[in-house]
């Protein structure tokens, strides 16, 4: 819990009745046992993406391996190649700083016990607050893969050969004899069987990774390997068109003004679930602010995601920057009630309200 001196709650406070409410917007966040100062919150966007990368080595023997293992249009040159998999958007509360409010206790008041989250917002007056738990992108396990170079599976007479052309050749023959052993243990027919299926299996697995450490020596290594990148968007007002990020199939994600990469796109929609606040009275305007808490009351809005081609992802979120802000009255938290306020710790409106008179 953030607390500040009780000296800038009085110079910010003044003098006002039990929970007087003041609209600020230079001092920070925190409580004291005399008053707090707190922010309502606004909807961001969080963006998880979900990138693979495509890494291509290719053998040593690669321009040999339609000549001895027919295999056609192995390239011999290296690459990496980058996808999007997925693409998700949630929305998480920031604190608005345009929606800044103090307000101060005395002895009438029974709104002592306030909480406010680590980024200055009010969630709660007099009763706990659930923990928030975090989502947390699940690790990608990466594939297992023997760690033995396959030049270890390569024999004497292999490496004593004086010319790759010969290596390569004599290589394939050395794999053509593994698929021979390995079929003819898959048909019983070798001339020493293994005593039991376990020890079969030991042996067949072994020859696999043999054919395929020696193939790769041809055909080359391809890894995948997948990243999680999240890119976290502000929401201030309507937007159209706006770029989200850029991602190239060569260079995966990158900047947003590389123009290296496609643009992928973000409009934000206000949907006007909420009515706009009416005009203010001068008249009334020019009274003293009357006591109590803010709140907001939240619209919503969609958020849509696409590239020049295609829509990606449409989501709706509720949002307290396109709704209206609304005052509950100081009367709530007087000592003829036990008053209990939670707050939507996303949007800021009221979740739950308890007021009982004490017996």
């Amino acid at each position: 819990m953030k607390r500040f001196s009780t000296f800038i709650i009085a110079l910010v406070l003044g003098t006002a009745s039990s929970l007087a409410q003041t609209v600020i917007s230079t001092y920070k966040p925190g409580v004291t046992s005399e008053g707090a100062v707190y922010y309502l919150p606004k909807t961001a966007i969080r963006i998880t993406l979900q990138i693979e990368k495509t890494s291509y080595t290719p053998g040593e023997f690669c321009k040999y391996s339609e000549k001895y293992l027919r295999i056609k249009d192995v390239s011999a040159k290296p690459s990496v190649k980058y996808r999007i998999i997925s693409v998700k958007q949630e929305p998480f509360a920031m604190a608005d700083t345009s929606k800044c409010y103090a307000v101060k206790f005395d002895a009438k008041t029974s709104a002592c016990n306030v909480r406010i989250s680590d980024e200055g917002i009010l969630l709660a007056i007099n009763t706990d607050v659930k923990p928030q738990t975090a989502n947390k992108p699940l690790a990608t396990l990466p594939t297992l893969r023997s760690t033995r170079s396959p030049k270890s599976y390569l024999n004497e007479e292999i490496l004593s050969a004086g010319s790759t052309a010969k290596m390569a050749e004599l290589t394939a023959q050395e794999i053509y004899e593994i698929r021979e052993s390995r079929s003819m243990l898959a048909k019983g027919q070798a001339d020493f069987m293994p005593k039991d299926g376990e020890q079969l299996k030991l042996m067949l697995q072994e020859l696999n990774t043999q054919n395929e450490a020696l193939t790769s020596l041809f055909t080359g290594v391809t890894l995948c390997d997948t990243t999680t990148h999240s890119i976290t968007y502000m929401v201030d007002k309507p937007t159209k068109r706006d770029v989200l990020f850029r991602f190239s199939y060569d260079l995966g994600l990158v900047d947003s003004d590389d123009l290296s990469g496609t643009p992928y796109y973000i409009n934000i929609e206000d949907l006007k679930t909420v009515d706009e606040p009416a005009p203010v009275d001068p008249k009334k305007a020019a009274k003293p602010q009357q006591s109590g808490i803010y709140v907001n009351v939240p619209g919503k809005m969609r958020s849509t995601i696409f590239d020049a081609k295609n829509q990606i992802l449409v989501n709706e979120f509720a949002a307290g920057q396109f709704g209206n802000v609304e005052l509950l009255s100081g009367a709530l938290f007087n000592k003829r009630y036990t008053t209990r306020l939670l707050l939507n710790p996303l949007t800021g409106a009221v979740e739950k309200l308890e007021a009982e008179q004490p017996k």
